[in-house]
């Protein structure tokens, strides 16, 4: 834009660059649209130099972000002004005021295409940017016509033609139903012979566009397409502004082959000659160097290249040449090449006869699984899946199950459920299968789904000959101290059903058997339980004559269960008990499972729809994992009818893989297995994902290996006991993942610090320090988290996932995967609330220093009282808005006990810190406090709040609180917030509160209703 001249605008924009803050910066813009708004009412006494200024204005103001909601007609008619400068302003500020559909436009249709048909050059290149940048229907129906007359005529200059050519483009990807291009077959033929590079190139891309929707109608482009390749591979009359580094026009060139791709197939041998020998001059002239940016264009070519051999399935030797190429971008150092070579070779594994060529570069391919970067190693991944074959399974199998243990938590379920397919579709033999599936189960079983057990039962029941063997195996693995949950399920399972066939081997006797089944019993969770219940069932069965000892020691156990809380449990052992009573007859009653049916296996189903090709899919997929692990869910519970309920932090784990209902038939298989047969009551089948029981049952959270029933002590596994519950949420790690690395400082402290001020460090640790930097304004909020690194080691595989709760958005920028040493990144968080809640986000942060994996959760300060801003209130503001709120649920008032003692002034520095402004004087008693402040959410806007505090003298451990409000959802939670900052108030965490001796007093002065300010409160 060229503001010279233009003093006014100057002034006005360096006023809003010398602005102090936000507040300032709205200000002026407002006094100068209030100024642009009176000036255009008496547009007659405008010039069109002020008329200019100001709508320059208005763009500036946009670009800043201001809703500018007046005096588009203003800039419309600036459109048809005879003069250059104000139609250039004109054409520019519709364009980004306006969009397609706006009414205005139509105002202007005539004057844009007076300007296209017009023999002013300049004119015409405004009137074509902007169709091709707004691109609405009318203006396609008006204007799409001309637009074509000027791309096909030859007294235009190539520059307006050029304009012409993208702008239909636009159109036409817009509007294909209303820009006719019908007989546009021979049209393209011949503009396809321009010699001007810059219009050739915007046509080609039109004829992208146009061959993607029907190529049938343009064979005829097909070798004009070809002859354009020749040229630019044999550099003929290239200007040298189009040659980038040495290389002709690489965007022509790419353009060109895409359109290639969209033919399916080029019967003319002389065509398919040509293109063929230009081909093999882009291979054999593309090399690695060090100049990034030739590069990045030789590789767009070549890859372009690579894509057009790969359609127009090439000869072999072609073939090898392009597998050996990339077998060398495999292995360069630059992390990029790599796995380009690596997508690409996994895109050449659908061309048939190139498996084997591929095979030659398994090694390397297996080095890329072990790369820093976890996009190239799924890449890896994804190349060992696609070439794996009868031939090769073995060797990649055994790699993929070696690496299982170093790999990324992130990468784990993926590279299981991988190794498990691929150790099905080609094992040599069935006992190898076993193998590998209970290798898996031991290495990663919190990866292993519940798909891949039931697929090796389903194996084992259907082949008689490999059942000795399975059982053979299990026993071994039960054998170890440390055992998956997962790995107790399939063993307990596969000794029910056919430990009678090793009864002759050592330490095989049903009594062993039971024995070391029944040592894992305390450890496991309640869908594991259900599975030995009927183990031990089934080794009574096969037990006869019956042992009397195992008898009375199996009958204890279904005796201690008959009155067990979980219903599934109690009616296995109550149906079991009885059973096992009938003798002989209980081998006909629980007879072998029958042979599953033949059907398509559950795991190939879950890796076609799991299937990846792209980088950018990977990453949705990565996200999608992380959110839905082992994460920490704080809920509470909501106001019912206007009561007030007691709140409730629930620790809530979520599971990470989902319930496939095409296992459902293997599980119920498994249930009647292990149950009654089929012959029960139906009602015994169980869900091994079952999250509504996971939820509402006795176990809602399942606990490590050796955990037993969890208590309220130790629900956050691997966190001693805190003297504050929500204190233990800081940290909160999950599950079995405890780190060996111990943080410095007190979290909760630095969490309840961070909570009172906008800046400071929320975690450190001797490897990482990670600070925070906030600023809050009414309902949104910008958080900057600064991760260092401490050390002279880079940090690797940085992963930062939010985990916000519902009534929170939050965005977290791209959070590098390596930190440099001794550097510091800073990551900004955007955050919005949407609604009223007490509800914490989570931060998980994981990073590797060296072969050590650290892994936390930290909850982040974006807590209720950010949103909310202090205001001062006389009595005349506040005695009536304290009166107009009456009664719950819009005022809430509670007796709250077990307040730590403090002071007056304590209370009310309490109360300010919380963004609550007390105001002194107020309340006519001079032990009670009143505090007021604002609101801000998406939902509410701003929303006053009302508090009181009415303190005892005698006893400063109770009080009596009210708080009222507008919204019934934010009265409840201001209140239990402030309720819990005063019960917790932060002291020294390794101190726990004393317990209260004596019990609470009722006093008159917190229960007595005519105590409240004399009855103007």
């Amino acid at each position: 834009m060229a503001l010279s001249g233009m003093r006014g605008l100057s002034v006005f924009i360096s006023d809003v660059r010398n602005c102090q803050n936000k507040e300032q910066e709205r200000l002026r813009v407002d006094k100068e649209l209030g100024n642009i708004r009176i000036r255009f009412k008496n547009e007659k006494g405008l010039t069109p130099y002020e008329k200019k200024k100001y709508v320059w204005k208005m763009l500036y103001i946009y670009m800043l972000g201001y809703d500018v909601d007046f005096g588009h007609m203003e800039a419309v008619s600036l459109i048809s002004a005879p003069k250059y400068p104000e139609k250039q302003v004109g054409y520019i500020v519709t364009s980004c005021l306006l969009n397609e559909n706006h009414d205005f436009l139509r105002l202007a249709i005539n004057s844009v295409r007076n300007d296209i048909i017009g023999r002013n050059e300049t004119f015409q290149c405004l009137a074509l940017t902007m169709v091709g940048n707004i691109g609405g229907r009318e203006f396609a129906e008006s204007l799409a016509p001309d637009v074509q007359k000027l791309l096909i005529s030859s007294s235009c200059r190539p520059l307006v033609r050029k304009k012409a050519a993208l702008c239909l483009l636009r159109l036409y990807r817009k509007n294909p139903d209303v820009v006719n291009v019908d007989g546009w077959s021979d049209r393209m033929t011949q503009l396809l012979d321009e010699r001007d590079m810059g219009v050739l190139t915007s046509v080609m891309s039109l004829l992208v566009a146009l061959v993607s929707n029907n190529h049938d109608a343009y064979w005829n482009c097909l070798p004009k397409c070809v002859k354009t390749l020749e040229r630019l591979a044999r550099n003929q009359d290239i200007p040298q502004e189009y040659t980038y580094y040495g290389i002709p026009s690489p965007w022509l060139q790419v353009k060109t082959m895409r359109v290639l791709q969209y033919f399916p197939t080029i019967e003319d041998p002389n065509t398919r000659r040509s293109l063929f020998d230009v081909l093999q001059r882009i291979l054999m002239g593309t090399d690695v160097v060090k100049n990034v940016n030739k590069n990045n264009a030789s590789h767009a070519v070549l890859f372009e290249a690579l894509a057009l051999v790969m359609h127009l399935d090439a000869e072999k030797e072609m073939m090898s040449q392009c597998v050996a190429l990339l077998g060398k971008f495999i292995a360069v150092r630059e992390p990029n090449i790599r796995y380009l070579g690596l997508e690409n070779m996994t895109r050449m594994l659908m061309v048939t006869d190139v498996q084997d060529i591929i095979k030659r570069h398994q090694a390397q391919i297996i080095t890329s699984l072990k790369d820093p970067d976890i996009s190239i190693r799924r890449r890896a991944l994804d190349l060992l899946y696609g070439m794996c074959d009868v031939t090769n399974a073995k060797d990649i199998v055994e790699e993929l199950l070696q690496y299982l243990s170093t790999a990324d938590f992130a990468m784990r379920e993926e590279l299981a459920l991988k190794a498990a397919i691929l150790a099905e579709k080609f094992a040599p033999d069935l006992s190898w299968y076993v193998d590998v599936i209970l290798q898996l189960i031991d290495k990663a079983g919190d990866f292993v789904s519940d798909d891949i057990w039931f697929r090796v039962v389903q194996f084992v029941t259907n082949n008689e000959d490999l059942q000795p063997y399975a059982a053979a195996k299990a026993r071994e693995y039960l054998d170890k101290p440390a055992l998956h949950e997962t790995m107790v399920k399939v063993s307990a399972y596969l000794l029910g059903e056919y430990s009678h066939l090793l009864a002759r081997r050592p330490g095989c006797s049903p009594k062993e058997i039971f024995a070391i089944i029944h040592e894992k019993l305390p450890t496991v969770s309640t869908a594991t339980v259900a599975i030995l219940l009927s183990t031990y069932a089934k080794i009574l069965m096969h037990t006869q004559p019956p042992d009397p000892e195992l008898q009375q020691q199996i009958w204890a156990i279904f005796n201690k269960y008959e009155s067990y809380i979980d219903a599934e449990i109690q009616q296995r052992a109550v149906e079991y008990f009885v059973l096992s009573r009938k003798g002989v007859a209980l081998m006909d009653i629980l007879a072998e499972m029958p042979k599953f049916p033949e059907r398509q296996s559950a795991l190939l189903k879950k890796a076609e729809d799991t299937e990846v090709d792209t980088a950018e899919q990977s990453a949705i997929k990565l996200r999608t994992q992380q959110q839905t692990s082992n994460a920490l869910t704080v809920t509470d519970q909501p106001p019912v009818n206007g009561s007030v309920p007691v709140s409730q932090l629930t620790l809530v784990k979520m599971p990470s893989t989902t319930y496939n209902k095409d296992a459902n038939f293997v599980e119920q298989g498994l249930t009647q297995a292990n149950g009654t047969s089929s012959r029960l009551d139906s009602q015994t089948s169980l869900p091994s994902e079952d999250l509504l029981g996971d939820l509402l049952g006795p176990l809602a959270i399942e606990g490590p290996p050796g955990a037993g029933v969890p208590t309220e002590q130790n629900m956050v596994s691997g966190l001693e006991a805190s003297p504050n519950e929500s204190d233990a949420l800081a940290l909160a790690p999950i599950g079995e993942q405890s780190n060996s690395v111990q943080p410095i400082g007190n979290i909760a402290e630095r969490f309840h610090a961070l909570c009172l001020k906008d800046s400071g460090v929320l975690y450190e640790d001797p490897y990482i320090q990670i600070g925070i930097k906030a600023d809050w304004r009414a309902h949104q909020g910008r958080l900057v988290l600064f991760l260092g690194n401490k050390n002279t080691s880079p940090l690797l595989s940085v992963q930062a996932l939010i985990l916000p709760p519902a009534h929170l958005k939050m965005e977290l920028s791209l959070v590098p995967e390596t930190i440099p040493p001794r550097a510091q990144v800073q990551c900004p968080l955007e955050v919005v609330n949407i609604r009223p809640s007490r509800d914490v986000a989570v931060l998980d942060l994981s990073y590797k220093f060296g072969t050590t994996m650290v892994n936390v959760k930290l909850r982040l300060p974006a807590v209720l009282n950010k949103f909310l801003h202090p205001i001062s209130m006389s009595a005349e503001e506040f005695f009536p808005q304290w009166r107009s709120l009456t009664g719950p649920p819009l005022k809430l008032q509670e007796v709250v006990r077990g307040v730590k003692p403090l002071s007056l002034p304590e209370m009310a520095n309490l109360f300010n810190s919380f963004q609550l402004t007390v105001s002194p004087g107020l309340d006519p008693n001079p032990d009670n406090l009143v505090a007021s402040s604002t609101f801000y959410s998406e939902s509410t806007r701003a929303m006053l709040c009302l508090i009181r505090v009415e303190t005892d003298p005698s006893d400063r451990t109770q009080l009596r609180m009210t708080v009222a409000s507008g919204d019934p959802a934010l009265t409840f939670e201001l209140k239990e917030f402030i309720k819990e900052q005063l019960v917790s108030i932060p002291t020294a965490p390794s101190t726990p509160p004393a317990p209260q001796t004596q019990p609470p007093v009722a006093t008159a002065g917190l229960t007595d209703p005519g105590a409240m300010l004399a009855g103007l409160l």
